[in-house]
């Protein structure tokens, strides 16, 4: 074997590796850093100078190293989210709410299919709900209400099987509601004070021509 093929297969090794993995995760988490103000210095921690991003505060991880948690709710966050997030494949929690986060809900939250709580509400978020979290088949709780998010509500979420709890309410969504797949078990309290939004389930709400809802 050359010295060249010995020196892509021991970059691929160490590419493979925990350590590499840990640097991969902690890249993404200090992008978060980078991406939001934090008056109270909460993610002080997160030093891009430590590999590990286990030892960071309000970074939970499994076993083998992977962020399985992220806990920074009511921390007085303001800024944007960032796609990174998306490469945290091993997060079951996503908790960032009652901060001052603004912006869009990146599309690349799809990927993170080991997620079972994503939890946004009380920010100031815009834009519209991205189909792509209706790849996370293990999600059960999404909560996104209580910002300033417009749109449908994408059908695409009915495939979402095992959602327990779905609120969107106190946004700015229109279109028709979902009723089809889980969303045949929530009430109007998943939607209330979206004025624009009607559906079956809003029947008592003021209803609006919905033929321009995009």
């Amino acid at each position: 074997m050359s010295i060249w093929n010995t020196m892509f297969h021991l970059c691929l090794l160490l590419l493979s590796s925990p350590l590499a993995t840990a640097n991969l995760e902690g890249d993404a988490l200090y992008a978060v850093r980078r991406a939001v103000k934090d008056p109270d210095n909460v993610l002080q921690s997160w030093d891009p100078t430590l590999v590990d991003p286990c030892t960071w505060f309000h970074v939970t991880c499994d076993g083998d190293g992977r962020v399985t948690r992220l806990d920074l709710g009511n921390a007085k966050l303001s800024g944007r989210l960032v796609p990174e997030l998306g490469k945290l494949h091993r997060l079951q929690y996503l908790e960032l709410y009652m901060n001052n986060l603004e912006g869009p809900i990146p599309e690349e939250l799809g990927a993170l299919n080991s997620l079972v709580s994503l939890d946004l509400y009380h920010n100031n978020l815009t834009g519209t709900i991205p189909p792509s979290l209706s790849t996370l088949s293990n999600l059960r709780f999404l909560r996104l209400n209580g910002n300033r998010l417009t749109g449908r509500i994408p059908r695409e979420l009915t495939k979402l099987g095992s959602l327990k709890i779905f609120d969107v309410s106190n946004n700015d969504l229109c279109g028709t509601i979902p009723t089809s797949g889980s969303f045949s078990k929530f009430t109007e309290e998943s939607f209330k004070n979206n004025p624009k939004l009607e559906g079956p389930e809003l029947m008592g709400f003021v209803r609006y021509d919905v033929g321009g809802c995009k």
